[in-house]
């Protein structure tokens, strides 16, 4: 009997890598690894037959457009890869009977709540970039249904462009930094996620809708500077600073902490601890 297929898409991003990472601890599945190269997501035919050749049992859509202050003027590149190609990956999921799960962020809401947000709580989001995947996360249940949705935030990992690596890079080059203390969340171990996501797969169950991902803990950008020089050894003196005084193209916003009780109630998903999972990586940064 053949194996299932899960058919990654993004597979060269933060999350894309560590699933390629972890695909032996499940033999159970066969993996198909599909970087932005390899599969143009906004080219319906190329879509349809890349599944006609491979067909997958399930999708696990890691591919976005995540440059957050370039979306700004960028914007129809942005709706194109987060929004309109994910409805053609959901239509295309839905046609082959193939179980969708696509990836969110915390930046669909407005960052005004004062307590961690709900899935189903009122989206509102103030930069490009969210108001993009916004409409993949509309298109997505518009055209499939049966699809799973995860959003999460903050997300680091060894591979690839991240907060934890810059902040290590910039603490070797330099004596100072400043970051924001007025934006608060908590943060995703992308190892993390990709886990909690195979986990899902492989439980049997499928419980369509939305759910929420970061690790557990409460942060600002500023004390994760701070864990990052603390967990390193880092000398550099790290400067709190409000976001008012660090502008960029794209607004961000200030509360975007995710309720993470769905995702732990229906897939009993275990979910780190912020700091555990910062040491983990940073180990590993360090032994490369």
């Amino acid at each position: 009997m053949e194996k299932p297929v899960i058919l990654v898409t993004g597979s060269n991003g933060q999350l894309g890598k560590e699933l390629q990472q972890l695909a032996d601890a499940y033999p159970q599945y066969r993996f198909v690894f599909a970087s932005r190269e390899d599969l143009k997501l906004h080219h319906y035919g190329l879509v349809e037959n890349f599944f006609i050749a491979t067909k997958p049992q399930y999708c696990i859509n890691c591919a976005a457009y995540t440059a957050v202050d370039k979306a700004e003027g960028e914007s129809d590149m942005a709706m194109l890869v987060n929004g309109e190609a994910v409805g053609h990956l959901a239509a295309i999921c839905k046609k082959y009977q193939t179980k969708f799960i696509h990836i969110s962020t915390d930046y669909v809401f407005d960052g005004e709540s004062e307590t961690p947000y709900k899935e189903d709580d009122a989206t509102g989001p103030i930069n490009t970039y969210g108001r993009s995947k916004l409409l993949g996360e509309q298109l997505c249940m518009k055209e499939d249904t049966d699809a799973i949705i995860i959003r999460t935030a903050w997300v680091y990992s060894s591979f690839g462009h991240n907060f934890v690596k810059t902040m290590m890079r910039l603490m070797n080059e330099r004596n100072e930094l400043n970051v924001v203390e007025d934006q608060i969340g908590s943060p995703t171990y992308a190892a993390d996620l990709a886990k909690a996501i195979l986990d899902i797969i492989s439980s049997g169950k499928w419980e369509t809708g939305i759910y929420h991902y970061s690790n557990e803990g409460k942060i600002s950008w500023f004390e994760f500077a701070q864990a990052i020089k603390e967990i390193t050894g880092s000398k550099a003196v790290v400067h709190p600073i409000e976001t008012a005084q660090y502008p960029t193209p794209a607004k961000r916003p200030h509360y975007s902490l995710l309720n993470k009780e769905k995702i732990k109630s229906v897939y009993k998903v275990i979910v780190p601890y912020w700091k555990d999972s910062l040491t983990t990586c940073v180990d590993l940064l360090t032994q490369k």
